[in-house]
């Protein structure tokens, strides 16, 4: 009797374990189910905030970007600038040119530089690199011509933003070449900006004739200001105003 007890005794406690480890793992993997999915709601919110951020985040970054091309446009434009005045200053004293005749007609002849007297190179006066215009697609600059429609407009520019005077270079031949290359002009204000047209190429630019300065080809409104102007194409890089 009390063995037929115990055994009956011990089947049902055998049972009730079996029972309590069989609803267990159900139990865990419901809970690590439910741990799974708080984990994921979070990662989603997680990185929708993420992506909030960056979105509004990415219109200063790309301001910031353009700003960076920029200054490294105007430092290489300068940079052509001051060959095409070395450039005419050698020119003017070995061939006795004047205006348009000692000018350069290709940027093949700036990079070339001038010969020194006895040496056996050319003093170099510009970089390869400051020959790319780092604003436009195919990296070219766009050859501006002596009394283009291009140079008067930006000459009113350069005015407008010294009060109206025309600065003077400090270079005697490029005193001289000033008033040959760029006739005054008079500016005209409307609220603080001149009347002149809007920037791109002029059918006077050159694409193979002398040229007094270079000017970026993207037609795109600019973060910084080149004298004042706010569109990358009417940006003039040229020593015909250049009082330094």
């Amino acid at each position: 009797m009390t063995n037929r007890t115990t055994k009956r005794h011990h089947k049902i406690l055998g049972s009730a374990f079996s029972s309590s480890r069989a609803a267990e793992p159900a139990n865990l993997v419901r809970e690590r189910s439910a741990e799974r999915g708080y984990t994921i709601v979070a990662l989603l919110a997680f990185m929708t905030v993420l992506a909030i951020f960056a979105m509004a985040a990415a219109p200063r970054v790309q301001q910031q970007a353009m700003r960076e091309r920029e200054k490294e446009a105007i430092f290489r434009g300068e940079q052509v600038a001051d060959a095409i005045r070395q450039y005419y200053i050698y020119r003017r004293g070995t061939t006795g040119g004047i205006g348009d005749q000692a000018l350069p007609s290709s940027m093949d002849q700036l990079l070339e530089g001038v010969p020194i007297r006895g040496a056996a190179r050319n003093r170099m006066i510009l970089r390869a690199s400051a020959a790319v215009d780092p604003l436009s697609e195919d990296g070219e600059w766009r050859f501006i011509a002596p009394r283009s429609e291009s140079l008067v407009e930006f000459q009113q520019s350069v005015m407008l933003h010294a009060g109206n005077l025309l600065p003077v270079p400090a270079d005697p031949q490029m005193r001289d070449l000033q008033p040959l290359a760029a006739p005054r002009v008079i500016v005209m204000t409307n609220l603080g900006t001149t009347t002149s047209k809007s920037g791109g190429a002029n059918a006077d630019d050159t694409t193979g004739g002398p040229f007094v300065g270079v000017a970026c080809n993207n037609t795109s409104k600019s973060v910084l200001t080149y004298y004042g102007i706010d569109s990358h194409d009417r940006w003039i890089f040229t020593p015909l105003f250049r009082s330094y």
